[in-house]
């Protein structure tokens, strides 16, 4: 199996540093957007707490899984919005609305297969996936991380914000990279792929 494919430390990705305009739409996510702000001007290695609901919401999912989730999104998909990795969870943010919507549509998904063979091979293998969004708040990593240049430890961006206005996928969208990083998770339990070789994403693909 490729260690390079399941380590969810392992980066594929150019845009591990979050820009200014990337951090004004993290900072507008919140109450006192400028204090944010000024925080962040004079501790930039500083993680913060934001609300989800009016500039995004968060899905999370075990690191490895939501790396799964993320290729797919990448490697089949439109591209994602941002994504952090964070006390060993992938954090993927997303439009507003889809942490009240996923969890009915994965339940959908789940008993609209009427076969247990087929369900089990369409979902089984989706873990839990946190949601979360009005009322909800979450951790965010500092804009310029909490680590050395390189380092590869959480938490981190694994692709920052580097917009005001970034693309970010809905609960269809999120669906569809789940239902389709399970059905990837069984074939590589039985076929192992080659090793694969390291990808840049260009994150200009994102809408």
């Amino acid at each position: 199996m490729s260690s390079t494919r399941n380590d969810p430390h392992t980066d594929r990705f150019d845009a591990a540093e979050v820009t200014s305009d990337g951090a004004f739409w993290l900072a507008s996510a919140g109450t006192y957007p400028r204090s944010t702000l000024a925080l962040w001007e004079e501790r930039p290695c500083a993680p913060a707490v934001l609300p989800c609901g009016l500039a995004f919401d968060v899905v999370s999912a075990p690191a490895v899984f939501g790396r799964r989730m993320v290729d797919r999104l990448w490697d089949e998909g439109p591209g994602s919005g941002p994504v952090a990795v964070l006390r060993g969870r992938m954090l993927m943010f997303a439009a507003p609305g889809t942490a009240q919507r996923l969890p009915s549509l994965l339940r959908w998904e789940e008993w609209g297969v009427q076969d247990r063979e087929r369900r089990r091979a369409r979902t089984g293998e989706i873990p839990p996936l946190l949601c979360h969004g009005n009322g909800d708040a979450v951790t965010v990593p500092a804009p310029l991380g909490a680590n050395p240049p390189g380092d590869q430890r959480e938490p981190r961006w694994l692709v920052a914000p580097d917009t005001r206005h970034p693309w970010l996928p809905g609960p269809e969208i999120l669906l569809w990279a789940a239902v389709r990083a399970a059905r990837a998770a069984v074939r590589i339990s039985i076929f192992p792929p080659a090793e694969p070789g390291a990808k840049v994403y260009d994150v200009s693909r994102r809408r």
